[in-house]
């Protein structure tokens, strides 16, 4: 009996024509609904935010040998910030780009310092802890923002998550449609959303067929400038256990899948410097034309997770089909006609993939959460991250400030990390352990 082929894709492989522009576009439907609702609440132009993140995403892909396949779109953690620098009096979009310029130098110089010292110390700074539970902050503490969009019609999301859902199960391993159940389950849903009065089809009849995405350049000259680069550019350390998270994620399953294949592990998490020095070419492009701060995504890390497809070539395909849609009036209006509803059905499952996709990493990584150490920073990570995306704006009121959620979560589990690294403890786990099996023989 012949052995069954697995079906997958590594980050070098490259899928016949059709099937890599099918499953680009399946890459782009993923990434956009956040990268365009970012761009509308910073008050950026949709079309130079596409533009900038297929943009940075190409570049990025190229400059790394085609060996890391990560998706780079607008933050969410930058919003708060950015609004504030867009709104206020000495403020607005072109001061704003100045302090996201600023975060690609903070992204470059990190990447550059941990190229330089190593992954090993980077793991004492960042250990699977930190990286797992921001990842599970990511994604559980987006869930609210998944269910309010589900809520523009219960009976549609509900539909297009359960689609999504049996597509994932049951069509894997069934060639090309088996690497396609997000771009199907969106494609039910709208189908669904046209009878229900959902999907307005006039902004495509009114867009034009070109035209040009409304660049604009940063205000350097402004004497506020350096206003909006302390308000901004500081987010910068924050979402570095973010990107660190998703390249550890995605890692885990491009070698689970080359193991499987029989084919030699790809170690990419060892590329950690390389990746936040594209992270800050990124920030770079996205400041220099107008698009909004960003970083790597975990949707479509989960889009590749549920796919088994880590292709870099479709990962093109995608920062190419996003330029595109920058510049084609009708393409990026239809696109823009999916209903929140089925956006809504599929954010439920991918946001969901993302939470779990840290505790694979922390299991993975073999996390002992018998260690009171570890217990400690997780956990206030946890709380913080997911407690805090309650307030509105997902912003902590604390002494006269808002902070950031999700960022400020993770700057205190660095924190409390580094006191550790820097105080060691006088006991050991193993000490904990023998005095543990004494006292049970005791008894």
């Amino acid at each position: 009996m012949a052995e069954k082929k697995l079906i997958g894709y590594l980050p070098p492989d490259r899928p016949p024509f059709g099937a890599m522009l099918s499953l680009g576009f399946q890459h782009v439907l993923t990434m956009f609904p956040a990268t365009v609702l970012v761009a509308i609440l910073t008050k950026f132009d949709v079309g130079v935010t596409l533009f900038a993140s297929g943009l940075a995403t190409t570049i990025a892909l190229l400059a790394s040998g085609k060996r890391i396949p990560l998706y780079y779109g607008s933050s969410f953690s930058y919003i708060a910030a950015i609004v504030g620098v867009v709104g206020a009096s000495w403020g607005g979009p072109q001061v704003a780009q100045v302090g996201i310029v600023a975060t690609a130098i903070v992204n470059v110089l990190a990447g550059l310092l941990i190229s330089a010292v190593g992954k090993e110390a980077l793991d004492r700074v960042l250990p699977p802890t930190i990286t797992g539970s921001v990842a599970i902050v990511i994604g559980i503490a987006l869930a609210k923002a998944a269910l309010d969009m589900a809520g523009a019609n219960w009976t549609v999301a509900v539909i297009t998550l359960v689609a999504t859902v049996l597509f994932s199960v049951y069509l894997r391993g069934l060639g090309l449609l088996g690497m396609l159940p997000v771009l199907l389950g969106a494609i039910l849903g709208y189908l669904v959303a046209i009878p229900a009065g959902l999907v307005n089809f006039a902004p495509v009849a009114q867009a034009a067929w070109l035209r040009l995405p409304n660049f604009s350049f940063p205000a350097f000259g402004n004497p506020n400038a350096w206003l909006a680069v302390i308000s901004i550019a500081p987010i910068a350390i924050a979402t570095i256990p973010e990107s660190t998270a998703h390249l550890y994620q995605i890692s885990l399953y491009v070698d689970r899948l080359a193991e499987e294949q029989g084919r030699k592990p790809l170690q990419i998490k060892r590329l950690i410097g390389l990746n936040l020095i594209l992270d800050g070419i990124g920030d770079s492009l996205n400041g220099l034309l107008g698009g909004c701060a960003g970083t790597n995504y975990g949707e479509n890390n989960s889009l590749m997770a549920i796919t088994r497809n880590y292709s870099v070539p479709v990962l093109i395909t995608a920062g190419v089909i996003a330029m595109f849609l920058g510049f084609i009036g009708k393409l990026a209006a239809l696109v823009g006609t999916l209903p929140a509803a089925v956006t809504g059905g599929l954010a439920i499952y991918l946001f969901g993939v993302i939470g779990l996709q840290g505790v694979a990493l922390m299991m993975s990584e073999k996390v002992d959460l018998f260690d009171p150490r570890e217990l400690a920073v997780g956990a206030t990570i946890l709380v913080i991250g997911i407690g805090g995306s309650a307030f509105p704006g997902g912003n902590i009121p604390i002494w006269g400030m808002s902070l950031p959620s999700i960022a400020t979560s993770a700057v205190v589990g660095i924190v409390l990390n580094l006191i550790f690294v820097l105080f060691p403890v006088k006991w050991s786990m193993a000490q904990d352990q023998d005095t543990g099996a004494t006292q049970n023989t005791a008894l």
